[in-house]
């Protein structure tokens, strides 16, 4: 399975972080994979969250957590 693959298979089971694709796929690039997807069609939500002084991306499908 690819790092794409991955990804895909993480952001389906709920939010991902750059710390959850590393810990889980190690996946050091998570932005570029995201890229990578939506590059194919798929529909991936980026929030900021800020904890502190830290601000960090979370990916989630299109859908996933909205209602």
């Amino acid at each position: 399975m690819n790092q794409n693959d991955q990804v895909l298979k993480l952001l389906k089971q709920g939010p991902v972080t750059p710390l959850d694709a590393l810990q889980k796929a190690g996946v050091f690039r998570l932005a570029a994979r995201v890229w990578d997807l939506r590059s194919k069609g798929h529909s991936i939500v980026t929030d900021l969250i800020t904890k502190g002084d830290k601000t960090y991306a979370q990916y989630r499908l299109n859908g996933w957590g909205t209602g």
